[in-house]
């Protein structure tokens, strides 16, 4: 007996991952050309949801229109191409990934130095930084599409005003951070 013939009652019995693989299953018997799918990984164990992201991988590729809902943001950052913000049921934007995060995307300098400090120095006081709780990383946000970004002058500025640096990398906004800031500006 397939799991197709089984009674609904029986259906009922299976877990939470069994089901969305069943209505999964039941959306694509008929091979459609736009897919909708509602949260199809909450609540689902680590296995069946990277078995399922591979799955819309592939139905992406074969051509098919997803279109998705999700409260994972790190999900649709790594497979959506198109990303649409809703906030209290209001669509605040619907645009190409890449060029929202190249448009709303911020760069940030983390400098981690040698040794910790209470308050950053009177030499940097116009310059727009933040010193880690513990005092030892010292944070440059700047936008990576301006010409000047001003990475030379900082480093500059703290090598003259004594500070020993540990090591220095970059981190680039999430879509994550980018939906956080865009929620946040609208009430």
């Amino acid at each position: 007996m397939s799991l197709w013939d089984k009674k609904d009652s029986e259906l009922m019995s299976l877990s939470g991952g069994m089901k969305r693989r069943v209505l999964i299953g039941k959306a694509l018997v008929h091979e459609p050309t736009v897919l909708f799918l509602d949260e199809p990984t909450a609540g689902v164990d680590v296995e069946l949801r990277k078995d399922m992201w591979e799955l819309v991988r592939r139905l992406r590729e074969s051509g098919v229109t997803i279109i998705l809902t999700t409260h994972y943001i790190e999900e649709a950052e790594a497979i959506a191409d198109r990303v649409g913000v809703i906030n209290h049921g209001q669509l605040l934007l619907v645009e190409d990934k890449r060029a929202l995060m190249h448009k709303l995307g911020k760069r940030q300098l983390i400098i981690e130095l040698q040794t910790p400090l209470s308050a950053l120095p009177s030499a940097l006081d116009s310059w727009a930084l933040d010193l880690s709780a513990e005092g030892t990383h010292v944070t440059y946000t700047y936008d990576p599409h301006k010409t000047h970004t001003g990475i030379d002058e900082l480093l500059q500025v703290i090598r003259d005003a004594g500070l020993l640096l540990k090591d220095i990398h970059t981190t680039q906004s999430s879509l994550e951070d980018i939906f956080v800031s865009l929620v946040k500006a609208k009430p």
